[in-house]
């Protein structure tokens, strides 16, 4: 201000007070961040209309630049042509003194070198710029209505470290979609691999087009969905490079953990469904061979049993899949069983209904499989040739855990009654018991009463130690 009458200001006899000055500190989330950026391969670069001295102090002070040389400034933008630009751009990281031209110049010259590349601003000078950008993030705040209308993203909190955690959760997100198609695409092909291998070596088909589907009920939904809400670890994936552009989503491994998981699951499957043969052929002494096996799977108890064992083994390999998924760099017990509840509910919830169709009498003739627990076992018994004591049959029945009254048991051959009430009939035991009879493969009926179900065993197990008098249980 100057006095009335004094047209020029003059500097004399004056006083020097001090000196007045203004600073806009960068906040302290900001540094944290450019670091975690850093660590994360992500670059972080400075444009600025500020002079290039303030811009690389304030650079300097973030991490962003090291040395004044990674500073250009907007006039030597200007006498570069777009060649020599992408050349700098790769070592730059201040711009200053710059217009709005420059920075779309700066972002195309960056998307032109392979970077994905997303553009801050908040002025109206901003909006080309941030429209440029393949993500413009523009400030929710201090922000113009024509940033924000001009960019992909809007930070509310105006704050520089939310960039920093959106990034952590968009590679949260493709994480885990990656990860469920992985479990999708392992389980079933491993559901391929046991059906076509089966069949590439001509036995029976380990599963049924209902075991399938029941499957793929209990392991493609809620475990599938669960993988997709997976908590990651977000200082792990900070610590990965960004993927590239055109990257495949089987990528850094996608292929051989579908194939592998996929190879395995079938392997512990077929090795489920060949122990029933296996333990029939064996106990009758027969070499084990897969003319053997495919010979013992034509008997409809033992097909039944066999393909029950793959179909729990199968249903069970899937679920120990879903939670082994979230984590394939780290095992189970490292990864946090309980960190996310609902995978521990799919899991438990899984659990339960291939229990349940197994073992409630109701889901088991719908499914059309063996009961697994109690009296589904195969039992070791004494039973040798003409010495055979029916009683050892009713034993080893009640041995197996099922409910009944002996003396309401019936022992039947081919509708002629054996043994009765814990007494045998007045048969020829030595006549019913020569080879050529037990040869022939005839059933033995073992009804137990009313209601408490019955069981089927070969004449032809009757001189071997391992008898299957469970294989046909009907409740």
């Amino acid at each position: 201000a100057m006095a009335e009458g004094v047209t020029k200001p003059t500097e004399k006899n004056l006083v020097f007070l001090g000196m007045a000055g203004m600073i806009d500190p960068p906040r302290d989330e900001a540094k944290a961040a450019v670091e975690a950026f850093k660590r994360a391969s992500v670059r972080t670069v400075m444009i600025t209309g500020d002079h290039v001295d303030t811009a690389f102090a304030i650079a300097r002070q973030l991490g962003i630049a090291e040395e004044k040389g990674q500073c250009i400034s907007g006039a030597e933008l200007e006498r570069m042509d777009d060649g020599e630009l992408k050349k700098r751009i790769r070592n730059a990281a201040v711009f200053a003194r710059v217009s709005p031209d420059h920075k779309v110049r700066i972002v195309r010259a960056l998307k032109s070198d392979g970077n994905i590349t997303a553009m801050t601003g908040d002025g109206v000078n901003d909006a080309p710029s941030l429209k440029s950008a393949d993500i413009g993030i523009a400030m929710g705040k201090t922000g113009t209505d024509v940033a924000r209308q001009a960019s992909d993203m809007i930070l509310t909190d105006d704050n520089f470290a939310t960039i920093e955690r959106a990034i952590e959760e968009g590679r949260g997100i493709y994480e885990n979609i990656k990860k469920s198609v992985i479990f999708l695409l392992s389980s079933n092909f491993g559901e391929i691999a046991t059906m076509f291998a089966a069949i590439a070596a001509g036995i029976p088909s380990p599963l049924k087009s209902s075991h399938i589907l029941w499957i793929n009920l209990i392991t493609d939904s809620l475990p599938a969905l669960a993988l997709g809400v997976d908590k990651n670890d977000g200082s792990l994936l900070m610590k990965k490079p960004p993927r590239k552009p055109g990257e495949s989503l089987f990528a850094g491994g996608g292929w051989f953990y579908t194939v592998f998981y996929g190879l395995l699951i079938a392997a512990i499957s077929l090795a489920a469904f060949f122990r029933v043969p296996w333990e029939v052929v064996t106990g009758r002494g027969v070499e084990f061979s897969l003319t053997a096996v495919s010979a013992v799977l034509r008997e409809e108890a033992v097909l039944c049993r066999a393909q029950t064992y793959a179909f729990t083994v199968l249903g069970l390999s899937e679920l120990f899949h879903a939670v082994g998924m979230r984590n394939v760099e780290v095992s189970i017990f490292r990864s946090g069983l309980f960190t996310n509840p609902l995978m521990a509910v799919a899991f438990a919830a899984g659990l339960c209904l291939q229990f349940a169709v197994t073992e409630i009498p109701f889901l088991v003739d719908a499914e059309r499989v063996a009961r697994t627990v109690g009296h589904s076992q195969l039992v070791k018994t004494a039973l040798y040739g003409r010495d055979a004591n029916w009683g050892r049959i009713v034993a080893a029945v009640g041995r197996s855990g099922a409910d009944f009254n002996p003396d309401d048991v019936v022992v039947t051959l081919c509708g002629v009654e054996l043994f009765r009430k814990g007494q045998p009939t007045d048969l020829d035991f030595d006549a019913l018991l020569e080879e050529p009879l037990k040869q022939r493969d005839l059933p033995i009926d073992i009804v137990l009463g009313s209601g408490s179900g019955s069981y089927t065993l070969l004449a032809s197990d009757l001189g071997h130690e391992y008898v299957n008098v469970n294989a046909d249980y009907r409740s």
